[in-house]
Order: C-alpha cells, then sequence, then structure tokens
C-alpha cells in the first residue's frame, strides 16, 4: 500500500468548478480530503461524490482572507482527518472591469481573496509539513497571468502567485516541501460563464469562440487541472518545484 493513502489534502474554493474536481481526484488518489469553501453548505455536493466512491472528505466553512477563520478551519481539518501535508489554494473570486472603471473594493477583494488567502492558507498548513517532512503545495495561477483586458487585479494577482509559488520552492524545499503552480487557460467553469455574461454572449458560443484559437480546438474542464494537481501533489513529484505549468491546450506566449 502506498503511504499516498495517508495523506490529508486541504483543497478550497472546492465546492464546485476546479476546486470540486480537484478534491474529487485527489480522494480517488487515496487521500483524505477536506472541501473547503466560503459556505460550508455548498461543499456538501463535493464531499457526498467522495463519499459515495468509498473515499473520505469533511466539509468546512472557511473565507480564506481572514486570519481566525482560516486558523480555525486548518486546526478543524487536523482533529478531524489529520494534519494535512497536502495543500491546494484555489480560492478565487472575479470582480472584472476596465481599470478606469475598477472601484477599490474590487481591487481589494480580488487580491485578498487570492493573494492574502493563499498566504494565510500556507503559512497555517506549513507547519504540519515541516513537522512531517514532506509537503505539497499547489496554487492556482492563470493564463491571465500574461495580461487579459479588464482583469487587471485578477492578472496582478495571478502573477503574484507564481512569484510567491516560487519563493516557496526555494524557502521550503530543506524540508521536504514542493510548491508549483497551476495556470489553466479556458476552462469551463461557472467563473467563465460569468465572463460570457459580462461581455453579453451566450457561453455555449463563448465556448466556441474560446475553442478556435485553442490548438486542441476544445476548452478545458476541470478535470484538466485537476489531473495536472494531482501529478504535483504525488509522491513520484519530489523533485519538481517551483514550476508554473500552463495547461491551455497549447502553447502560450
Amino acid at each position: 500500500m502506498s503511504t499516498t493513502e495517508q495523506r490529508v489534502a486541504v483543497v478550497t474554493g472546492a465546492a464546485r468548478g476546479i476546486g470540486a474536481a480537484t478534491a474529487v481526484r485527489l480522494a480517488a488518489e487515496g487521500r483524505a480530503v477536506a472541501v473547503i469553501d466560503l459556505d460550508e453548505a455548498a461543499c456538501k455536493d463535493t464531499v457526498e461524490k467522495i463519499t459515495a466512491a468509498g473515499g473520505k472528505a469533511v466539509a468546512v466553512g472557511a473565507d480564506v482572507s481572514d486570519e481566525d477563520q482560516v486558523a480555525a478551519a486548518v486546526a478543524r481539518v487536523t482533529e478531524e482527518l489529520g494534519a494535512p501535508t497536502i495543500l491546494v489554494n484555489n480560492a478565487g473570486v472575479l470582480r472584472d472591469n476596465l481599470l478606469f472603471k475598477m472601484s477599490v473594493s474590487d481591487w481589494d477583494t480580488v487580491m485578498n481573496v487570492h493573494l492574502r488567502g493563499s498566504f494565510l492558507m500556507t503559512r497555517a498548513v506549513q507547519k504540519h509539513m515541516v513537522d512531517a517532512g514532506f509537503g505539497r503545495v499547489v496554487n492556482l495561477s492563470s493564463s491571465s497571468a500574461l495580461g487579459n483586458r479588464g482583469q487587471v487585479n485578477y492578472s496582478a494577482a495571478k502573477a503574484g502567485l507564481q512569484g510567491f509559488t516560487k519563493t516557496l520552492a526555494i524557502e521550503l524545499g530543506k524540508f521536504g516541501i514542493t510548491a508549483n503552480a497551476v495556470a489553466p487557460g479556458f476552462i469551463a467553469t461557472e467563473m467563465t460563464k460569468a465572463t460570457a455574461d459580462r461581455v453579453g454572449m451566450g457561453f455555449e458560443d463563448f465556448k466556441k469562440a474560446a475553442a478556435t484559437q485553442i490548438p486542441v480546438q476544445r476548452v478545458g474542464e476541470p478535470e484538466d487541472i485537476a489531473n495536472a494537481i494531482a501529478f504535483f501533489t504525488g509522491e513520484a513529484a519530489g523533485f519538481v518545484s517551483g514550476q508554473v505549468l500552463y495547461v491551455a491546450g497549447g502553447p502560450l506566449d
């Protein structure tokens, strides 16, 4: 039996989309999974999918940008599942707008969830990783880190997560902890549907138009990202750290 089966994974923003697919995939890999989202009740479907397949999961409600809530969430995970040694920082929000229309609140909300949230979660969980002499941190960046009209806040946050990832790899490597980032391209989720709504386009037409610009001629699904995350969190990926993997159906400039 692989020691992977005893690992406890924490996935933030796991009530739906990429986070939910990742939680389900990691459970299938033998992890016990803490499904964290702002609304604990919204995690029910993800937890039920995992337990129905014979896995172990717990739903935890927490605002990842709140220091006290993060501490309480990690303490609860440790008590109910065991010390977490895998962390996927996936929680995210959109507050899209052109720069001259963007409010300070739009900027702060995106920065707080993506950057502050990833910092707080990683700082809280890394203690358990150091004690175990093993850890895997995966941060969700985005192709928008390369720049995207109407997303100056989101692009800046996702680019920031790449620097965050590389620095974690440098600082934590000697403790057996790796840190990597996955940067999705167009993935069919509620967030991309919100973008379609923002530009006044039907989601199916939006996806079809996007697919024509992608070399593999289709948009991505949450499971495509979960597959990449599963690799980074595995026992066999111990010599891969500080990397940013664009999962976008083709090369990006």
